[in-house]
């Protein structure tokens, strides 16, 4: 005997009072979002290879910011027409965002530790698989009429797999939940691993530069250095996971998935990833953010401190072994912040 569909669950009620902070961090994150492609757009001296990862990543969480917003305001009670068009951009551009996450980790894993700068195409293939799996998927799911009205059973407002879909358990799996749960085991793995290649370079290179490595303006650089390395996927993980404890608790049948604080902490991590990576990759590297201050403000900011050892000075230590790599990532990003 064929089983029936699995038993639909009820819907989740939303209140004004969740909704707000959903809205204010989807605002947010399209305005870092944007913040980021404009740092990339006003100076060309930033956009290096890290940086234009970063801009994929960007316009990914920006479509994605987007999409949240029109959903939560929306508050769909059921299925219509732009429900499904709301509930295929967010999968394609959240899907997508997880897959450009990865490739800049991958990207910084290859050029630092494995010494291999990535060519042209090593970049296609992270465009053809960051923009055309999650494309795919999308377009098979609408075709298949599976995304719809999911009662925010896993969404917080916005429309996703539609609830009633009998395999909707796959179908969350293949768009989105699968690759999230991917890059939570990914992105710490590569992470780690550059750590750890930095801090051996930096131990070997101590033993014939004690007072250079020793140097108090030197530490900042690789304290700095070391928190980012640590902070990128701590806060991913952070964001996203509330999102895959409601899932869990989907599967689960469990009435905590209605939890309030659960829905707000759910809304607000699946949305805000734009905001964050701006506060990583311009608020927090001092390079772009003298140049952002100093087009505000009308006031030259220099780009190096005095303070810090130059290129010259640190040249054979931890901050010019980034530079050597041809990533430029240490230069933009950590030597210089």
């Amino acid at each position: 005997m064929r089983a029936g569909p699995p038993p639909t669950p009820p819907p989740t009620p939303l209140f004004p009072w969740e909704r707000v902070p959903v809205l204010l961090s989807c605002a947010l994150s399209a305005l870092g979002a944007g913040l980021l492609v404009a740092t990339h757009a006003l100076w060309p001296e930033l956009r290096t290879r890290p940086r234009r990862l970063l801009l994929y990543l960007s316009l990914a969480d920006l479509l994605s910011a987007v999409a949240y917003f029109y959903g939560t305001l929306q508050d769909f009670a059921g299925p219509s027409w732009d429900c499904v068009a709301q509930g295929a951009l967010s999968t394609f551009a959240n899907t997508s965002s997880f897959f450009w996450t990865v490739a800049v980790a991958l990207y910084l894993y290859l050029t630092l530790v494995r010494g291999r700068p990535a060519g042209p195409g090593l970049l296609w293939l992270f465009h053809a698989v960051s923009w055309g799996v999650p494309l795919g998927i999308t377009a098979v799911a609408v075709a298949l009429k599976k995304i719809g009205y999911d009662a925010s059973d896993v969404s917080v407002g916005w429309c996703w797999i539609d609830i009633k879909a009998e395999d909707r358990v796959l179908w969350m799996l293949l768009a989105g939940k699968l690759w999230e749960i991917l890059a939570y085991l990914i992105l710490p793995v590569f992470y780690i691993l550059i750590r750890k290649h930095i801090n051996r370079a930096h131990a070997a290179l101590s033993e014939y530069r004690p007072i250079l490595s020793s140097t108090p303006a030197f530490q900042p650089r690789t304290s700095i250095a070391d928190k980012k390395l640590i902070l990128i996927p701590a806060i991913f993980i952070f964001l996203r996971i509330w999102s895959t404890v409601r899932f869990v608790l989907t599967l689960c049948n469990s009435p905590a998935v209605q939890n309030p604080l659960l829905v707000v902490l759910h809304g607000i991590g699946n949305t805000f990833q734009g905001g964050a990576n701006c506060i990583m990759f311009v608020l927090c590297t001092r390079v772009v953010r003298n140049k952002l201050f100093s087009c505000l403000c009308c006031r030259q900011y220099d780009d190096l401190d005095p303070s810090l050892p130059g290129p010259e000075s640190c040249r054979g230590n931890h901050a010019a072994f980034w530079e050597s790599q041809d990533s430029e990532w240490d230069r933009v990003e950590f030597s210089s912040t």
